[in-house]
């Protein structure tokens, strides 16, 4: 449902197969033609009125990438934090984990908004019907992540009763009322939760990898900042 397989949107323009023309262009169902090579697929023209888009939009692009940088930093605040002797850096550690937390979270409801109102790239036509279900599967659990890890973390601040200011500006409103046993229990599930988003990102990863590397489609390319949103 979220992923650059198929639009969400309903548009005129994001109604199309996912099939390619020797010139690299998306064309109307019924009239299929054959799939352009990889450096083919790099070279072509812009979109014509009323096809998909090749690539990612801008706007697309700039929070994939922007959110990736903040996911690996929250990783590595997390940790650092938890690891930090008890010490006014280690409260500013978690001052900063949980800022980032909340700043995630609120890109991932503006990335969810701008992807349920934009037409995506089709997934290349070659891709079999289980790698396809299987990109639209992960896609969709790294946005619950982006939502559910944050908000976990957000139920831990609230129940262990920790003033808290996001930024040193302005304290974030409880979720939850005092209580240790949730505190505890939210931990828990919180870092579940990191377990199974090193998973999903590891997976994301090595599928785009691949099918630069071995498949040699561009699937990675469109989301590149370099290429444009119609090539």
């Amino acid at each position: 449902m979220l992923v650059g397989g198929y639009p969400l949107c309903k548009a005129p323009e994001c109604r199309w197969v996912s099939a390619m023309s020797g010139s690299g262009r998306y064309v109307q169902a019924g009239r299929p033609e054959a799939r352009p090579s990889w450096a083919q697929a790099g070279k072509s023209a812009g979109p014509m009125p009323g096809e998909a888009p090749r690539s990612w939009d801008p706007v697309a692009k700039a929070l994939h990438w922007g959110m990736a940088a903040l996911i690996f930093a929250q990783v590595g605040l997390g940790w650092l934090a938890v690891a930090w002797p008890l010490s006014p850096a280690k409260l500013d550690l978690f001052v900063w984990h949980k800022s980032f937390g909340l700043l995630i979270l609120l890109l991932a409801l503006f990335r969810l908004g701008w992807r349920l109102s934009h037409c995506a790239p089709p997934l290349p036509p070659h891709m079999p019907r289980w790698e396809r279900r299987g990109a639209r599967a992960s896609h969709l659990f790294l946005y619950v992540l982006m939502f559910a890890l944050p908000v976990s973390g957000w139920i831990i601040n609230s129940a262990a009763n920790i003033p808290f200011k996001v930024f040193w500006l302005f304290p974030l409103p409880d979720l939850a009322a005092p209580d240790k046993g949730l505190e505890e229990l939210v931990k828990a599930v919180h870092f579940g939760l990191f377990l199974c988003l090193a998973g999903a990102l590891a997976m994301h990863v090595s599928a785009a990898l691949r099918h630069h590397f071995v498949v040699r489609d561009d699937v990675l390319l469109r989301m590149l900042p370099s290429r444009g949103h119609g090539s």
